[in-house]
């Protein structure tokens, strides 16, 4: 954790109203890929200011929906952090499989928007640890494969990367069905006081590892249920926010889309018209040759056949 995170966070007291609700909370995310990540953009913002993490580590980027939500508040903040971001940027059975294109966008808006904060690792995950010192690392966001085994395998070679006082957060702990088993993982090293569940996008884990230093990071987890339910509607409220957000950003491109099909089906309804009227005006040439006038007579004979169909 950076040395200012005590500085920098006020202690909540009994009078503190609504601490989970600072600016950065409300802060947009600058960039909004394709994400199942969208409404817990808000509490990556707050989270950021209130840990101040010096070195982050990220199992799983995708398009870098929250990759680039840590990156963005660090550099609001003026806050120097480094964002390790790990993927084989292949894809999975849960995400779908996909090309380079998806890698390619990532690091254009690294190299564009973040080149001396996140660095992108192209590797297996426990192939990647060996690169990251043990206690070192203030926040670890797991979010690979979603199989129990899988799951579990991250959090095992990885814990120990995480130095006493940091967080590590396990996203699509809802999940219960299609093979997800991240839920399984959470019932079984979530906690009183050192841990938090939010419900709404596919399910938050936030799990503190040690001592929890951040004041309003103890907050969070001593809060009451009543507090509880407070701060996972509000973070859920902000999050809608953001996935609306997202939806009328992509609208244009959707109806450029449905645009497209429309004209393509019409195009190809305007296909057929075409070839059943250049069908019949060959019929109507047909009947109306001398060829056709001449047979008449033959192609009666053989509708009276027996076996004539």
């Amino acid at each position: 954790m950076h040395p200012a995170a005590a500085e920098t966070t006020a202690a909540p007291t009994p009078q503190t109203v609504d601490f989970w609700l600072t600016p950065t909370s409300y802060w947009a995310p600058k960039h909004l890929p394709v994400s199942a990540w969208y409404s817990h953009t808000p509490f990556a913002a707050w989270l950021m200011d209130t840990l101040r993490p010096s070195s982050v580590v990220e199992l799983g980027t995708h398009y870098g929906c929250s990759c680039f939500a840590f990156a963005e508040s660090a550099k609001r903040l003026s806050h120097p952090c480094t964002i390790l971001a790990v993927d084989t940027w292949e894809g999975d059975d849960h995400a779908g499989f996909y090309g380079q294109e998806v890698l390619d966008y990532v690091a254009t808006v690294t190299e564009a928007e973040y080149p001396e904060s996140v660095r992108l690792i192209r590797s297996r995950f426990n192939e990647a640890r060996h690169a990251v010192e043990d206690e070192s690392v203030d926040l670890l966001h797991i979010d690979g494969r979603h199989a129990y085994e899988d799951v579990l395998e991250d959090y095992s070679h990885w814990r120990s990367a995480v130095r006493s006082g940091g967080i590590i957060l396990f996203h699509d702990i809802a999940e219960q069905d299609n093979g997800f088993g991240v839920w399984r993982l959470w019932d079984e090293i979530a906690g009183p006081g050192r841990s938090f569940a939010f419900e709404h996008g596919h399910g938050l884990g936030v799990l503190a590892v040690g001592d929890v230093r951040a004041p309003a990071l103890r907050a969070l987890f001593e809060a009451d249920d009543a507090t509880a339910h407070r701060i996972r509607e509000d973070f859920r409220r902000l999050g809608g926010d953001v996935e609306r957000r997202a939806w009328l950003e992509t609208l244009p491109a959707e109806l450029a889309s449905v645009r497209d099909e429309v004209q393509r089906r019409s195009d190809h309804e305007q296909t057929l018209t075409d070839t059943i009227a250049q069908q019949s005006d060959y019929i109507t040439e047909l009947r109306s040759s001398t060829s056709w006038q001449v047979t008449a007579p033959l192609r009666a004979i053989g509708r009276l056949r027996p076996d004539a169909k």
